[in-house]
C-alpha cells in the first residue's frame, strides 16, 4: 500500500465537495425516446454541416423546464436561518472529463441564460470550453490559481466564491448536466452542486409501446437528483416530465447554423460532479460520442 498526497489538480474538487456536503439529495429517474432528437440532429448536420451534442438538447430542455418550474430554479444557504434564493435566469452548468496537469479531473463550464432552449448558442460555449487547453486558458486561470494554494486557504476561498448566491448562479448554475453516455453506462445519479442535476446515460435502441405495437426506439436513460431541502418529489417529477415532454417532442425545422462570435466563458466553474465525466469528442483520444451515436 502506498500513500500520497492528493494531486494539486484534483484539490477544486475536494472543495467543490466540501460545500455539498449539507445537501438532501433524492434521485429520480426515466426513460426518453430520442427519435425525434436524434432525427433533428441528424436533419441539422445535413442542412447546416454543424454537429450537435446529445448534451446541447439535454441543455435546453433543462433550462426550458426551469424556466416552466422557478420553484426549482433556486439554490438554499444557511442553517440557523435558511434562506432560499430564487434566481432570474437558468442558467445550465456542462461537465467536462479533462487532462490538467498530467491529472485525469473534472472541469465544468456554465452556460448562461439556457431558458429559450437556443441549441447553436449552447453549442457554441460547449465547444469553445471543450476546445480549451486546461494548461494554458485564461478562462481557468482562476482554477489553477486555487490548486495550487495550501488546502486549508483554497477550502476558504472556494467557500466564499461561491457563497454569495447571484455568484453562486454564475459559478455553479442553476441547474447541471453531467453524462457518462460515450461509455457502456445505461444510467446514473449525480450530485451537482444544484437543486437540480440531470445524469445522461447511453442511447441504446430498446422495445417500446407504441398503438398498441411493439417497435424498437433509440432510448435514454436520464436521472435527476433533487435537493430536497428546496423543492418536494412532486415538484421535481414534474420538471423530470417536462423535460421528457420536451425531448420526445419534435423539434424546429432545421435553419442555417449562426456564427459564433462568443469568447469563452471567463467565469469557468471550479466545481465538479461527484465523477468523471464527459461530453462529445472531449478527451481527443477517446472519439465516442454521447450515447454511442455519430
Amino acid at each position: 500500500m502506498t500513500v500520497e498526497p492528493v494531486a494539486p489538480a484534483r484539490r477544486h474538487t475536494l472543495y467543490f465537495l466540501d460545500q455539498i456536503r449539507s445537501f438532501s439529495p433524492v434521485f429520480l429517474d426515466t426513460e426518453v425516446d430520442m427519435t425525434h432528437v436524434l432525427a433533428h440532429r441528424a436533419a441539422r448536420r445535413e442542412h447546416t454541416g454543424r454537429k450537435l451534442s446529445l448534451v446541447t438538447y439535454i441543455v435546453a430542455a433543462g433550462g426550458r423546464a426551469l424556466a416552466a418550474h422557478p420553484e426549482a430554479n433556486a439554490s438554499i444557504r444557511g442553517w440557523l436561518r435558511p434562506v432560499v434564493a430564487r434566481h432570474p435566469q437558468v442558467n445550465g452548468k456542462v461537465t467536462f472529463d479533462r487532462t490538467m496537469g498530467g491529472q485525469r479531473v473534472v472541469l465544468a463550464t456554465v452556460v448562461p441564460d439556457v431558458a429559450a432552449g437556443d441549441l447553436d448558442a449552447i453549442q457554441d460555449r460547449i465547444e469553445q470550453f471543450r476546445d480549451l487547453d486546461p494548461d494554458t486558458a485564461p478562462a481557468l486561470a482562476p482554477i489553477r490559481k486555487l490548486q495550487g494554494l495550501p488546502v486549508p486557504l483554497g477550502r476558504l476561498l472556494a467557500w466564499r466564491a461561491a457563497r454569495p448566491p447571484e455568484r453562486r448562479a454564475l459559478l455553479l448554475g442553476t441547474f447541471a448536466v453531467t453524462s457518462l453516455g460515450h461509455r457502456p453506462v445505461d444510467g446514473f445519479h449525480s450530485v451537482g452542486g444544484t437543486t437540480v442535476t440531470l445524469g445522461v446515460g447511453r442511447v441504446l435502441d430498446r422495445p417500446v409501446a407504441r398503438d398498441g405495437r411493439v417497435e424498437v426506439a433509440p432510448v435514454l436513460r436520464l436521472s435527476l437528483a433533487f435537493d430536497h431541502r428546496v423543492i418536494d418529489g412532486a415538484e421535481a417529477a414534474d420538471v423530470l416530465a417536462e423535460i421528457r415532454r420536451v425531448l420526445e417532442e419534435p423539434w424546429p425545422q432545421p435553419i442555417a447554423a449562426i456564427p459564433s462570435t462568443e469568447s469563452p466563458s471567463t467565469a469557468a466553474a471550479f466545481t465538479e460532479s461527484t465523477s468523471a465525466e464527459s461530453l462529445d469528442d472531449v478527451r481527443p483520444t477517446v472519439p465516442e460520442t454521447v450515447g454511442g451515436q455519430a
